[in-house]
């Protein structure tokens, strides 16, 4: 009678040490479930995120200054920067206004003339401003631009141009390239010259309206 007690007692004592083998495997699976789901909650969402918010500031410059410019915008937006380069570049020579047979007086007597765009694509689907920055040629918007604005949508985007020269306005390059791109809401555009100190874009940036 003794031995069978004895065996019952064992018996019992292996089923409840199995039961609480099972029950500890259960809570620190659990455990480690809730404490991934909380690190994944912890951890920032980055998929889709642009380094520069939602402003974009595209730009064409062939000497540097309307460059330097854009990347005072930039800078004070904490915006993107986007180049747009020509896929054949322009040469001292191209940009010689003197020359009536120069590339570029040839291409700005031509409105239909569209120069092709050699920096790869942007997507501008995380955008929601976009500045955009030429140089004044012949009085109007380098033809590039007019490549640039006809080869993209700018629905829901607020286009705010603005230009570098030495003295011609920014005129009515801005309607131009408004008028080409058919989409988005464009706003007045600014003219800056060489040498604009960073604190009369930040004044003009913080005036749109």
């Amino acid at each position: 009678m003794k031995k069978v007690l004895l065996i019952l007692t064992c018996m019992l004592l292996v089923f409840g040490l199995a039961a609480c083998g099972s029950d500890a495997g259960g809570s620190t699976a659990q455990d480690d479930q809730t404490a991934e789901t909380q690190e994944a909650a912890a951890q920032p969402e980055t998929d889709g995120a642009q380094t520069g918010g939602d402003i974009l500031v595209v730009y064409f410059s062939a000497t540097g200054t309307t460059k330097g410019v854009a990347e005072n915008i930039a800078s004070i937006t904490g915006g993107d920067l986007y180049e747009i380069t020509a896929a054949q570049e322009y040469t001292a020579e191209d940009l010689d206004w003197n020359d009536p047979n120069s590339r570029t007086t040839k291409e700005q007597n031509d409105p239909s003339v569209r120069p092709e765009i050699g920096s790869e694509p942007v997507s501008l689907e995380e955008y929601s401003t976009i500045y955009i920055g030429y140089p004044i040629w012949w009085g109007q918007e380098p033809r590039i631009m007019d490549t640039f604005v006809e080869s993209y949508n700018f629905d829901g985007i607020t286009v705010i141009p603005f230009c570098t020269s030495g003295s011609s306005d920014i005129g009515s390059s801005g309607e131009h390239l408004a008028d080409n791109a058919g989409s988005g809401n464009w706003l007045d555009g600014q003219r800056f010259g060489a040498g604009t100190p960073e604190s009369d874009i930040q004044a003009w940036i913080e005036g749109i309206q």
